[in-house]
């Protein structure tokens, strides 16, 4: 709908998608709640990788990294990325200096709209998890 908006046609790009959670891929959150692992998960995302998944980490590296390629690609033009809650906090996280184990505090809401903005002094967090009609 965004792409469509504006006369283009979305990409899709994998290094933008979902955490890679491994053996929990399908289980449902009652299912997990069973799993001790899955507590120290929420509990020290930094350190515990889901099993045969990736660590938080990488799933940061990733997004991070496809962002900046974006920019490099397109460095005076606006681009908008759809991408899931945590792979959002883990990019936001990084922006911000803030701790992988903390990111359980940014609040992501399905369909809000965050926004980073790049200068020649780095990259700023305009504003998270905006629900309203986005701001100019």
């Amino acid at each position: 709908m965004i792409a469509e908006a504006h006369g283009l046609s979305p990409v899709i790009c994998s290094a933008l998608g979902e955490m890679r959670v491994g053996d929990w891929e399908g289980m449902t959150l009652d299912d997990l709640r069973q799993s001790p692992t899955f507590h120290q998960f929420n509990q020290s995302r930094s350190t515990v990788r889901p099993p045969g998944g990736e660590l938080m980490l990488e799933t940061q590296t990733r997004m991070v990294t496809q962002l900046e390629r974006l920019h490099l690609q397109h460095p005076s033009e606006t681009v908008a990325i759809v991408s899931h809650g945590d792979p959002i906090r883990s990019t936001l996280a990084y922006y911000l200096g803030i701790p992988l184990d903390f990111i359980q505090r940014l609040e992501i809401d399905t369909a809000s709209v965050s926004q980073l903005e790049r200068s020649e002094s780095g990259t700023r967090v305009l504003y998270l998890n905006h629900t309203a009609e986005t701001p100019q």
